[in-house]
């Protein structure tokens, strides 16, 4: 994931809002969402190349995504598949607190990541950029290649319209996925710097992103109401451009 903005227990009839676009390299092999074979409480989709998942929930109302830190200058090629921490995450019993501690002194082995955890009901969030995790307090959060909450222009858009929507009573999750859908660059004074150069940069400024070999590949929204129905939408695309599946799973958490 590249962007992530979510309401977390901010809404009468909703205990989680969340949505997110995951960007990567369109000829890195994946799986859309469904229910894992070898996990069948896990719902997630499938990095094939390392194995992992940028993000998942399960039937007991497990919940986990992360996002890439982009900072080029810390970059390792060998470092291990940050996927790989959500998976792990997931498919454990393992509380936040306990699975940070445990993975506290690795941390440093990882490229830059920012970690959300933890169940439909306490979220948490913890990176390898700064010190210490947090549970992660009611209200409308947003991340992407920065730490949580970091101002960045499509980070702050895409959450003043996840607050309108939210103001409404009765929310429709497409409603929720177009936030995901808009191509506008920055303008060039609200851009980071993180490294990449100042063309690169514009080109990764959307919310939505389209480039000739990386992109935006999937947007996925997750509502879970306050009797614990969860509904969970992936969109899919080919190369950026062409829808090629809509996904939508609908199930009760068991806890």
């Amino acid at each position: 994931m590249c962007l992530i903005v979510f309401a977390n227990n901010n809404h009468d009839n909703y205990k989680l809002i969340f949505a997110a676009n995951r960007d990567e390299f369109y000829n890195r092999p994946t799986g859309q969402a469904g229910f894992w074979s070898d996990h069948p409480d896990l719902l997630a989709g499938k990095d094939m190349h390392a194995g992992g998942t940028w993000m998942g929930i399960t039937k007991q109302g497990r919940f986990a995504a992360i996002t890439n830190f982009r900072d080029l200058k810390d970059h390792r090629d060998d470092a291990p598949s940050r996927g790989n921490l959500t998976l792990d995450f997931l498919i454990s019993d393992i509380d936040p607190e306990a699975y940070y501690n445990k993975l506290k002194t690795d941390l440093s082995s990882f490229n830059g990541f920012n970690l959300i955890l933890g169940s439909i009901d306490q979220l948490y969030y913890f990176s390898n950029k700064i010190d210490g995790i947090k549970q992660i307090e009611p209200g409308v959060h947003g991340i992407s290649n920065a730490i949580l909450n970091t101002p960045w222009q499509k980070v702050e858009k895409s959450k003043k319209h996840l607050e309108k929507l939210i103001d409404e009573k009765e929310i429709h999750p497409w409603e929720v996925l177009n936030i995901l859908s808009d191509t506008t660059i920055a303008k060039d004074d609200e851009l980071p710097d993180t490294g990449v150069g100042l063309e690169l940069e514009r080109k990764l400024s959307p919310v939505f992103i389209k480039t000739e070999k990386y992109g935006t590949r999937c947007s996925t929204v997750v509502m879970v109401d306050k009797e614990d129905n969860v509904n969970f939408i992936e969109k899919s695309y080919f190369d950026g451009i062409g829808t090629f599946s809509n996904k939508e799973f609908n199930f009760s958490i068991n806890k």
